[in-house]
């Protein structure tokens, strides 16, 4: 079975950068990266995360609002 790379686009973060966008610390984003919970790109013994990767990871993590509708007590 073969398998498709996505290449990814856009600017690489440093996971300095990737963990200031997430507002929080660099462990989160090296814990990502260690449980391949996001793309990653390795240059060297460099480690970089897609811009969009970080993007789509945010997006899957969004939990819409309830609406809750007011109704009469019968």
């Amino acid at each position: 079975m073969a398998t498709t790379k996505t290449r990814p686009t856009g600017r690489l973060l440093t996971v300095a950068q990737a963990a200031e966008r997430l507002n929080t610390s660099e462990r989160y984003p090296r814990r990502l990266i260690e449980e391949r919970r996001i793309t990653f790109v390795r240059i060297g013994r460099h480690v970089r995360i897609p811009e969009n990767a970080l993007e789509e990871f945010i997006t899957a993590g969004t939990v819409e609002p309830v609406r809750l509708r007011m109704g009469r007590a019968a």
